[in-house]
């Protein structure tokens, strides 16, 4: 086959103990899937998913850019599941057969941007999508995780703590996400669901070393890079 011009490399994550990558196919996360302050609203009766483009995944370690449009630039850790073979109207009692393994991940926000948006009633994608919005770790098969899949997922910057939570916390288990994801459409190889934040979010500055991790699964260390010159100079 031509193309008009070459396609962009396939994304891809490492997998703890192989050789091998994890091709990324489409990421799909999920909105409040924790208890929040009442200060945020009641919680949506349904799960809410919105999207990210694979081309935001990558390998989280060393530097992540801070993003040129934002002045209130945001960390979420998440569960991520990375799902081996697809299927539709997936039953929740299946559902974890579907899944390759986890990571770790952040599922990084321009809350200025997401919080305007929702005030006019209009799409807030430019809150979430953006380059390397959600570094994530190196996938850990789930035969190498502990099950059933417990403990906490935290996150510290500069050595202060600011989220952490059970993932028995989560108001609709993996599972069930899964199944109800499966029903709006078909899911594939090379799908990553994020599952969701616990409350604590606040906002990044650049230098910030942030310390994260899911017991069983992994740890990630990061840091925010410098503001672009254009939007410091307009901050000054």
């Amino acid at each position: 086959m031509t193309y008009l011009f070459n396609p962009p490399a396939i994304v891809s994550l490492p997998i703890r103990g192989s050789a091998a990558r994890f091709p990324v196919g489409r990421v799909f996360c999920l909105g409040r899937n924790y208890p929040w302050p009442q200060a945020y609203g009641p919680a949506p009766q349904e799960p809410v998913f919105f999207m990210k483009p694979a081309s935001n995944v990558v390998h989280a370690q060393g530097e992540l850019p801070y993003p040129p449009h934002s002045d209130e630039f945001c960390h979420e850790i998440e569960l991520v599941a990375a799902i081996a073979t697809g299927g539709a109207n997936i039953a929740a009692e299946q559902a974890l057969t579907h899944v390759f393994g986890f990571a770790v991940g952040l599922d990084l926000t321009c809350r200025d941007h997401q919080r305007k948006a929702k005030a006019e009633g209009l799409p807030w994608e430019s809150a979430k999508v953006f380059e390397a919005s959600a570094p994530m770790t190196a996938i850990v098969p789930a035969s190498d995780c502990p099950w059933p899949l417990q403990g906490s997922l935290w996150l510290q910057v500069n050595g202060q703590e600011r989220q952490r939570a059970e993932l028995s916390q989560q108001t609709w288990a993996l599972a069930e996400v899964i199944s109800r994801l499966s029903r709006q459409l078909p899911l594939r190889p090379g799908d990553l669901i994020m599952t969701g934040s616990p409350p604590g979010v606040a906002p990044l500055k650049p230098g910030d070393a942030i310390h994260a991790g899911i017991d069983g699964i992994g740890e990630l260390h990061v840091h925010i890079g410098p503001r672009p010159a254009a939007q410091a100079a307009n901050a000054a």
